[in-house]
């Protein structure tokens, strides 16, 4: 039987800037228009860290049956280690989903806004078939496509229609750095796996681009953002806050530009989530600043 320590470390807490800052950013547009509803925002990030962790469990389970995960470098696999049992992983995984489900249904019941209702199931069906199912996406190198959907576009426009309920260009917009940044953290994940999921069969976009192709790709999405911004200043001056995080992304690229392989790996996309985390924040409150 897992332990709790097992449990949480399966639920793989590194990523969890890919919940938060989406939430915090929306939270940031919905600030500066006005409409800021402090326990609507609360709701949307129980609803983002619930799909995150259960996308986590999911993956956790389609891969460990797959035996995709039998030789790994990254953080333990529940199922691949044998710490838990797939049907266990399952559970916690479909759990997971519900508990979004449910607080995403509060949401849409207060807003009004039934069309939110075929969002949600989108983005539950994304999260379960991202590594399960027959055809698995994300083992055809559509992983990044579907991060970039729903840990940026979604997730960011999502939180900022369910308090200021209305849709905004300046939501649109912001969505598009959180975004790149949710995908840095899978391009990195899946350079770092690169060899064994080849092995396996899990035809990454790492995979399918090669080592050094995905590196440009990772570098390309750690800088692209801070490009956004910048190009946001003339209207939105204080979206240049986020310069302030631009020496958290030195290291991690540094590291990945000079060929960081296995192990190395992880110590970036811990770095990786502290400038997410660090980016989301600062554009958060410029946003609340300016619109």
């Amino acid at each position: 039987m897992a332990t709790p320590s097992q449990w949480i470390a399966g639920a793989r807490p590194r990523t969890l800037p890919n919940a938060v800052v989406p939430v915090m950013v929306g939270t940031g547009v919905a600030i500066g228009e006005g409409g800021f509803v402090w326990w609507r925002a609360v709701l949307a990030l129980f609803v983002a860290l619930s799909l995150q962790i259960g996308v986590n469990y999911a993956n956790d389970y389609s891969d460990g049956v797959r035996g995709t995960d039998d030789q790994r470098v990254g953080p333990m696999r529940l199922v691949g280690s044998r710490a838990a049992t797939p049907r266990e992983v399952l559970t916690a995984a479909l759990g997971c989903f519900a508990l979004a489900a449910v607080l995403g249904l509060v949401l849409v019941v207060v807003t009004q806004a039934w069309w939110v209702l075929l969002v949600g199931a989108a983005a539950i069906a994304a999260a379960w078939f991202y590594t399960g199912g027959k055809h698995p996406y994300g083992y055809r190198g559509l992983g990044e496509v579907a991060v970039f959907v729903f840990f940026g576009i979604v997730p960011v426009m999502g939180t900022a229609y369910v308090q200021t309920e209305h849709l905004s260009w300046a939501a649109l917009i912001a969505s598009i750095p959180v975004g790149l940044l949710s995908c840095s953290m899978l391009v990195v994940n899946n350079l770092r796996d690169v060899g064994t999921d080849g092995q396996a069969g899990k035809r990454t976009l790492a995979v399918l681009l090669g080592a050094e192709r995905t590196r440009t790709l990772y570098v390309a999405c750690q800088v692209v953002p801070f490009v956004v911004a910048l190009a946001m200043i003339p209207i939105t001056p204080w979206a240049a806050l986020v310069l302030l995080a631009a020496p958290l992304a030195v290291s991690p690229i540094r590291a990945v530009l000079s060929k960081a392989v296995g192990p190395a790996l992880i110590a970036v996309l811990q770095q990786t989530g502290k400038l997410q985390m660090a980016y989301g924040l600062l554009f958060a409150v410029g946003l609340a600043i300016i619109f």
